[in-house]
Parts: C-alpha cells; structure tokens; sequence
C-alpha cells in the first residue's frame, strides 16, 4: 500500500544527467562524503532536486519491503522507540498534529511526497523553470520526514532487515542520505537524535 512505482528522470534533462552523475559516483565505491558535494558549476537546486527524488525512490522501497512487519497491531504509534513520537501534520486532513500508527503516517507520508515532486510548481522539470522560493524549505520538511522512515525502521524492524539480508542496503542508503543532509544542512540537528 506504500510502495510506489519509481519516479525517473527524463533522459537528455539536466537531471538527468545529474543523476547518472551521481549513480556513476554511489557504484565507482567512492568516499560517500564527496560523492554527495555539489559538482563544479551545478545548481545547488537541482542537485537537491535529483537526490529528493532518489532519497525517495530508495526509502519508499526500503519501507515496502519490510512493510509487512510494520502494522496496525505491532506498530500503533509512529516512533522512534519509547523517546520519539512522530505526529502526521498537512495543510489539509490532519491540520493540527495528530498521532497514527506507523502503517498510517507511512502511507500519508509517501503520498504527500509523491504529490510534491509531481507539482510541477514545486520541483519544475522544464528547463528554463525556477525553482520556487521555499523550495530548499519544502525541501528540509521532506528529507525531515524522510529520516523518521529510518529512525523506525532502525530501531522497530531491524531484524527483519536482516533477516531479509537487506542490511547492507539499509547502511549504504543510510550514511548516503546522512551526508548528504549533513553536506547541506537540510535536517536539523535535533531530528538526527535518535540514530
């Protein structure tokens, strides 16, 4: 129910190419601190754009293929172990912060994602197109939310990423992100308390 279909690049864009920039640096086994710095002469915007959009490809993935160990019934309250608690606020629905279980918060989350990075408005494709002013904070609230799919898949489902053997993909996916935020600035410090 949380799994969606990858969101792609369009071949011949600038982003994509900033993606296989970026996919060529992940698989050369290069140092993950410098792969995630900004390439000479690239926009800052759309280097952030391009790995939104993969951080969200790869973390959807993550959490749909331990989703079913993350239900109504072992997961009843979105957290990060007994000192984090994840409230789900949106301008529309849930306008004040409001509990759900992971399953749920899970479920909005990849739809509000979803609904962003296809609103045009927000993460514009065509070249030519600025991005909006408060991109970089749309942006924060995203990566924000995106680093709480970790912080319970870490503490709550762990073994079951293990038992999955999926582990190392976990880690790798995990350090790439955290430098990637850290590079940036684009979490704030007291999110990442929990990891």
């Amino acid at each position: 129910k949380t799994f969606r279909p990858r969101k792609k690049f369009e071949p011949g864009t600038q982003r994509f190419e900033l993606y296989k920039k970026a996919q060529a640096s992940l698989k050369s086994g290069l140092d993950l601190k410098a792969v995630v710095q900004l390439p000479p002469g690239e926009s800052i915007n759309d280097w952030i754009a391009v790995h939104v959009v993969d951080f969200f490809n790869r973390i959807n993935l993550i959490y749909g293929t331990m989703s079913e160990y993350c239900t109504e019934k072992s997961c009843p309250i979105m957290s990060g172990g007994l000192k984090y608690e994840y409230r789900w606020q949106d301008d529309s629905k849930y306008k004040k912060p409001t509990k759900l279980s992971a399953p749920q918060y899970m479920c909005m989350l990849m739809d509000w994602i979803e609904m962003l990075i296809n609103n045009e408005d927000v993460f514009p494709t065509r070249i030519g197109v600025p991005f909006p002013r408060q991109f970089q904070q749309v942006c924060t609230k995203i990566l924000t939310r995106l680093f709480r799919v970790f912080v319970h898949v870490y503490i709550h489902h762990f073994d079951s990423i293990i038992n999955m053997g999926a582990e190392a993909h976990v880690n790798t996916c995990y350090k790439h992100f955290y430098y990637f935020i850290r590079e940036f600035s684009l979490v704030d410090h007291r999110e990442l308390e929990p990891l």
